[in-house]
């Protein structure tokens, strides 16, 4: 993605910065101190690539293993972003039960198949909303999807449908 196109997604989206306007305190810490922690990790600067989309997705896997410590999850390119996060996470190719998973948001047939596996602490990852935005509004608008976080890189799915379905857009 070119820098002028990013910065006018950035532009786009700064007044949804660092929670404002969100008023649910959980959904409100889960932006601030999670999606938007700027405070440098011991693992930044071991693990950056280069690429600065690829580092700033990995930052944020870092810090949502960190915060949810998903004891399995199915093995993907981010890994060790997933792993330096958390370290007792074990890696599957495989899963029976979902705590956090990251898909690309093209996968339907992954989607669909880890769903029912997920239950109401469930978190997931989907990657890439940019490019099929229609997929991503079907799955905020699926009864089976809570709270949803759209940070335009990538998708966070909340699945606890005990609370209000809200979908919030953040600038990230």
């Amino acid at each position: 993605m070119n820098h002028l196109k990013r910065c006018f997604v950035w532009l786009s989206r700064i007044h949804k910065c660092r929670g404002f306007g969100i008023q649910s305190p959980t959904d409100y810490a889960f932006v601030r101190y999670v999606v938007n922690e700027h405070w440098p990790y011991y693992a930044y600067d071991i693990l950056r690539t280069g690429n600065w989309l690829d580092d700033k997705l990995g930052m944020l896997y870092f810090r949502l293993a960190n915060w949810r410590q998903p004891n399995v999850m199915l093995q993907d390119s981010y890994q060790v972003w997933w792993h330096a996060g958390c370290k007792k996470t074990h890696f599957s190719n495989e899963l029976t039960t979902v705590d956090l998973l990251r898909i690309d948001i093209e996968d339907s047939e992954s989607l669909e198949k880890y769903l029912p596996m997920c239950n109401e602490m469930s978190v997931l990852v989907l990657q890439g909303i940019y490019r099929d935005r229609k997929r991503w509004h079907e799955i905020e608008h699926d009864d089976r999807i809570g709270t949803t976080f759209d940070l335009y890189y990538c998708g966070i799915a909340f699945l606890d449908t005990k609370r209000y379905k809200h979908n919030y857009i953040i600038n990230f």
